[in-house]
């Protein structure tokens, strides 16, 4: 399983071992689940840089699950949704393509930046999930973001405490894919 997103899943200011990403490792070695999670997230990274990416990491590590976290940093720098979205598209057909399975991973903007526009955003990864026949979680930070006893000084990035829930915004679509 290969996740590639932002500082939403590479742990930005928290110990990474306390990030969801390595709370979902955990999980799966409970569950005597045989799982490797490969963790290529970047703070900072868009979805052209995933995009970038992407190919050598489907071939050194083949997963059977590809996790695209990416988006968020596309949105708060105002790129264009249209490119946005055909970062994502190109980052799901190859991932097909080298025989992975896709689970996108959604993302909210900041209220400030407009009803139309942060709509729009939000609206885009809906599209491609129904367009790809892919699972979405809709929102990563949901039940998070309004709370800010769960995010970091910043306003942008959950902290630690906040991290079991993130997992379980993920676990909830993707145990149905396991």
């Amino acid at each position: 399983m290969l996740v590639v997103g932002d500082s939403l899943s590479a742990g930005y200011g928290i110990d990474v071992d306390a990030g969801w990403v390595n709370l979902l490792r955990r999980r799966l070695a409970s569950q005597e689940a045989h799982w490797r999670v490969v963790n290529r997230s970047i703070s900072g990274d868009t979805t052209a840089g995933g995009l970038a990416r992407l190919p050598a990491l489907l071939e050194q590590f083949r997963p059977d699950i590809v996790i695209i976290e990416l988006g968020s940093n596309d949105g708060l720098r105002g790129l264009s949704f249209k490119q946005m979205q055909a970062n994502l598209q190109a980052m799901i057909d190859a991932s097909r393509a080298a025989g992975g399975r896709v689970l996108l991973v959604g993302g909210r903007l900041p209220p400030n930046y407009g009803a139309v526009y942060t709509q729009a955003f939000y609206d885009s990864f809906q599209e491609l999930a129904q367009a790809n026949q892919v699972p979405l979680v809709p929102f990563l930070l949901e039940g998070v973001a309004q709370d800010r006893s769960l995010m970091q000084a910043d306003g942008y990035h959950p902290n630690a405490k906040a991290q079991p829930r993130l997992l379980e915004n993920v676990w909830s679509v993707l145990k149905k894919a396991l």
